[in-house]
């Protein structure tokens, strides 16, 4: 599998991502239930982490091999 290739995976899993927590954060503006609502604010802060992290590594990864491009220091060893 090349880079590009796990690049466009990594892309997939965002849209699934940007799926899932555009259906929570509707369903939190509905829930009444204090305890139900912490836990939809507690998913979505930590899918918003996970975006977050698939979006950086989508570009690095179809990024790497280009010359000039400066590369995220937390993937960097």
């Amino acid at each position: 599998m090349t880079l590009r290739e796990i690049s466009a995976e990594y892309r997939q899993s965002g849209d699934l991502l940007r799926v899932r927590l555009s259906e929570l954060r509707r369903a939190a503006r509905w829930e009444e239930d204090e305890e139900k609502l912490w836990r939809l604010r507690r998913r979505i802060a930590d899918l918003g982490c996970m975006l977050r992290q698939v979006n950086e590594l989508t570009e690095l990864t179809a990024r790497y091999y280009e010359r000039g491009y400066t590369r995220n220091e937390k993937y960097t060893l």
